[in-house]
């Protein structure tokens, strides 16, 4: 799977997630979506994103 499909899917189970803990735990849980949404925008104007740098790495160990 490439990296920006591993970050979509990671960013959407954690939005998900943390939606179902605000739904069912505490409102919360919805600082991670917020803080998720964030990432995203801010990456998407600036092209830095800390899970791709953290995937290269793993993936770079697994080779």
């Amino acid at each position: 799977m490439k990296i920006e499909n591993q970050i979509r899917a990671f960013a959407g189970t954690f939005i998900l997630l943390s939606l179902t803990l605000a739904q069912y735990h505490s409102p919360q849980w919805l600082w991670l979506t917020t803080f998720v949404g964030f990432n995203l925008l801010q990456s998407s104007f600036t092209g830095f994103c800390p899970l791709e740098m953290i995937l290269k790495k793993v993936q770079k160990k697994k080779v």
